[in-house]
């Protein structure tokens, strides 16, 4: 009974369709009917031009959906999309005109841009002619556009333009073998990336402090500005004995570190190559590990900022015999030429 009234109300509901939207419905189930006779073992073949011809018949005729039951409805509308995109990419395809640029091109350009973020599209223009390309100033413009230009020079850039007059000095701790804790302090020249101060002490007061900085740099050679940190070590008396010395203080921001990178790295390397191989019995050990290891730092130790030299610059020896030399006890050594 249920299946007869289902079959009326069908056959009601098909008669007062208009003759479009039957045409377009039996045209879309004698179609399945088709695709289903060459159906192979598995799941249903439907070919390129099975989905073209459904996504038209849709397009055509809305309607004609509820009748299509080998596949989902929305997987015709998916199909119509892609026949849309499709449509464009192809009335978009390129027909001529300016020809695309190579990508090692487009990735010079990138470079340039990078390492000069005060260049403009003429400037780097000029540069790309003097290296052999042939491409427009508005082809470099529009390149441009698509790669991310700072604002300004980086901090690498600041500081290489003004190391000659910077210095920067830190504080770091030690414990000794009775667990006490000693402070050293390492004062630090940018430009010659010398280590021109260490000592040690148990009470880093402003004074002593103040004092260190008053040995590292005697008359006249002191530098423009310090850079340090925010410790409260640094007190009036450390301010008042910089200005008497022309120099200028620098603190940097609140826990910021790495605005004072070049010493912490150099404390890095204290520890790393010396302290962390010895234990220290007392304030004047300490001092005195401290002034060994300036010595073969400055000396003996080679820099990859400094071309791979010292920051007092060791001759290139090509006659003699090699013989070694020990800093720190034989922790470190250096080789030389000898006559």
């Amino acid at each position: 009974m249920i299946q007869f009234a289902t079959l009326f109300f069908l056959t009601i509901l098909a008669l007062s369709k208009t003759p479009k939207r039957l045409a377009a419905e039996n045209i879309a189930l004698r179609h399945q009917v088709s695709v289903l006779r060459r159906k192979r073992p598995g799941r249903i073949q439907v070919s390129r031009i099975d989905r073209m011809f459904l996504s038209w018949l849709a397009k055509v005729c809305p309607s004609v959906l509820d009748a299509i039951v080998i596949v989902k409805p929305e997987t015709v509308l998916r199909w119509h999309r892609h026949g849309f995109r499709l449509l464009w990419r192809w009335k978009s395809r390129n027909l001529g005109g300016r020809p695309i640029i190579d990508k090692e091109l487009r990735e010079i350009i990138k470079m340039i841009a990078c390492d000069n973020p005060l260049w403009g599209a003429p400037r780097i223009h000029g540069e790309l002619l003097k290296l052999g390309f042939g491409v427009s100033e508005s082809t470099v413009s529009k390149y441009l556009k698509r790669t991310y230009r700072p604002s300004g020079q980086s901090w690498k850039t600041f500081i290489n333009n003004h190391k000659d007059a910077v210095a920067a000095v830190d504080l770091f701790t030690v414990p000794t073998a009775s667990f006490k804790i000693l402070y050293g302090i390492a004062i630090l020249h940018l430009g010659s990336r010398k280590l021109v101060w260490t000592n040690a002490t148990y009470h880093p007061t402003a004074d002593w402090i103040a004092n260190q900085v008053s040995q590292a740099f005697p008359w006249e050679t002191a530098p423009q500005y310090l850079v340090r940190d925010r410790d409260a070590s640094y007190g009036r008396v450390f301010k008042r004995r910089l200005d008497s010395m022309g120099i200028r203080d620098r603190p940097t921001a609140f826990r910021s570190p790495w605005q004072n990178g070049y010493v912490e790295r150099v404390i890095g390397s204290i520890r790393r190559e010396c302290l962390d191989h010895t234990i220290i019995f007392g304030e004047a050990h300490l001092r005195r590990t401290l002034k060994n290891y300036a010595r073969y730092y400055n000396r003996a130790r080679t820099h990859l900022s400094l071309d791979k030299n010292s920051p007092i610059p060791r001759p290139v020896e090509h006659d003699g015999d090699i013989a070694k030399r020990q800093h720190l006890g034989g922790l470190h050594h250096e080789y030389r030429r000898m006559k």
